[in-house]
């Protein structure tokens, strides 16, 4: 499942440089996550490292993607294969 930032950011650019599959990008007003992108950071680590760093805590899973853990990574491969 991909993660999304809810409308609780704070634009605080805390997420951005965490995220291993670069996928957070600066919105209007509030950051945004690629969710066809986004692996929860499954393949590089063991926690989605941009909830680990929201002050917000404003990242939370995006309910229009429900993936498993093996597409996750399979996700992953492909972006860094």
């Amino acid at each position: 499942m991909a993660l999304l930032i809810n409308d609780d950011c704070t634009a605080c650019d805390a997420c951005k440089p965490a995220c291993p599959n670069e996928v957070i990008s600066v919105g209007s007003p509030i950051y945004v996550i690629d969710p066809l992108k986004c692996t929860e950071c499954v393949g590089a680590h063991d926690t989605p490292q941009c909830m680990d760093v929201c002050p917000a805590d404003c990242i939370v899973p995006n309910p229009d993607f429900q993936e498993s853990k093996e597409e996750l990574l399979a996700k992953y491969e492909a972006l860094h294969g």
